[in-house]
């Protein structure tokens, strides 16, 4: 038998599950954890990280990103990746589309799929995977060859995109999608895309489980007609704005809307994606109890935990849905402590200040959504919800061992013999403030800025290599692509 190459000592165990953090040391060979337990013997030649007593999390599966929406998909691999590493997030779980943004092209995944792999092979600090959005008919019919050749498990619909544009209202669609001239994205495709996803999950039913859609809830309609109001009424600004046009009762009818498609089409693997309000919330669990043969899993960001429309700095906090007022953020908490939340993400988006703001930088409007964050996300939910009572057995739920399930990813999530060595050190005692140059993101802001985040990464394991340590990302990109499910 192989002897451990690294033995990580002295840290404070967290195992999803429950009970409290047990220290332990853990033993690392072939980049698997072997072992774990008090006092374990350091073979001759082993490398020996002291933990200093630190909570040593299950490496943070991150389940939404976006990766390369403004900038190339290389470039954002390279970097965005890095910022993973800084907050302990080994696995990124990034969203691709066809149409404007992105790779700007449209065309069928069996031509765009390779250069998504291509453009990303060889640059990521950490382990990565993409959902994939069917946008055109055609692509429902690849759905099968994506599962089986690519190991793609997990689909996204838009549900805003029929009429309503990435950043605001829009009358060009068509030209915006890239979709074949007479096709709508609309709810008819909706549901054609979830029958497509429950033929695949029939077809191949050793993995039906992990195959799955995701659904970013938002209705064009409402949205649209409601920033036309806060638009001509002209109370509101900023952020305050850009939530009032796209109000929360406008999620709450997408959820419900895409619920009823779900008993409808069969689908049982659904994914509520960044729910934000107290509406939303609402609708989502409402629509648990109403159909109890789908098995919905519920987001939420760590943005719309950390911020609200008054406490974000400035119109940075962009992002579809929005920021919320503090009600909003308060009923999110209530839901997480009372476990009704799935796993929570950063929804990472780097948006950097020459594309993000407009000639106004108030004008919340003009500017582009979505802003990076995944280097918060652990230090943020440990620092804010071990303030609220949230254990930190809940938390490794929620960041790694819930993801990693549902989407595919049976080595991820826990610290047990057999699991990658995926390892988050974090010290649960100090604080900073958040300062976007400390950030290893390109974005050169961020709506948390002067934040107090009340936990530091220390160091991050992937795969047992050290890719973050002593405040620097370290060595060479090692991340590989996950063809899902993933076993050994």
């Amino acid at each position: 038998m192989t002897e451990p190459a690294l033995i990580i000592r002295d840290v404070r165990v967290v195992r999803p599950g429950g009970g409290e953090p047990t220290a332990a040391d853990i033993a690392v060979t072939d980049g698997v954890v072997s072992e774990v337990g008090p006092g374990l013997t350091v073979p001759e030649g082993a490398e020996v990280h002291e933990g200093r007593g630190l909570l040593a999390f299950p490496g943070v599966v991150d389940a939404h990103q976006h990766w390369g929406i403004y900038d190339p998909l290389s470039e954002d691999t390279a970097t965005e990746s890095r910022a993973c590493a800084q907050g302990g997030v080994t696995t990124s779980l990034t969203y691709m589309r066809t149409g404007q943004y992105y790779l700007n092209r449209g065309g069928p995944y069996s031509e765009v799929f390779p250069e998504v792999l291509a453009a990303a092979e060889g640059r990521s600090y950490v382990d990565y995977a993409f959902h994939l959005a069917p946008m055109q008919s055609s692509h429902i019919d690849e759905i099968p060859a994506l599962v089986r050749d690519h190991g793609v498990t997990s689909f996204k619909i838009f549900m805003f995109y029929g009429s309503h544009g990435l950043h605001g209202r829009s009358t060009d669609q068509s030209d915006f999608l890239m979709i074949p001239e007479g096709e709508r994205y609309d709810i008819a495709h909706f549901e054609f895309v979830m029958r497509g996803i429950q033929a695949a999950r029939e077809a191949n039913p050793e993995i039906a489980d992990q195959i799955s859609l995701s659904l970013h809830c938002e209705t064009a309609e409402i949205m649209t007609a409601y920033t036309r109001l806060v638009e001509g009424e002209g109370s509101l600004s900023r952020l305050e704005a850009y939530s009032a046009s796209r109000p929360p009762h406008s999620e709450g009818l997408a959820v419900t809307i895409a619920s009823y498609l779900a008993h409808e089409t069969g689908l049982p693997t659904i994914n509520l994606l960044h729910l934000s309000s107290a509406k939303a919330m609402e609708a989502a669990m409402l629509m648990a109890r109403t159909f109890p043969h789908v098995d919905f899993r519920r987001e939420v960001t760590i943005g719309h935990l950390l911020a609200d429309v008054t406490t974000a700095d400035g119109i940075g906090g962009k992002v579809n849905p929005p920021l919320r007022p503090r009600a909003d953020v308060e009923k999110l908490w209530e839901h997480v402590l009372a476990g009704d939340v799935s796993w929570v993400v950063s929804d990472h988006a780097c948006c950097r200040e020459e594309k993000k703001f407009g000639q106004d930088r108030d004008d919340v409007f003009a500017a582009k959504s979505g802003f990076g964050g995944t280097e918060y996300l652990l230090p943020g939910l440990v620092g804010e919800g071990g303030k609220r009572g949230l254990s930190m057995s809940t938390v490794a739920e929620l960041v790694s061992t819930n993801p990693a399930r549902r989407l595919g990813l049976p080595t991820k999530g826990d610290i047990a013999p057999g699991f990658d060595a995926d390892i988050a050190l974090v010290d649960p005692n100090r604080s900073f403030v958040v300062d976007p140059v400390a950030s290893e993101s390109r974005q050169e802001y961020t709506p948390f800025r002067g934040m107090e985040i009340g936990s530091t990464v220390e160091t991050t394991f992937l795969r047992g290599q050290r890719i973050f340590d002593e405040g620097k990302v370290r060595g060479e990109p090692l991340g590989s692509y996950l063809h899902r499910p993933t076993g050994r």
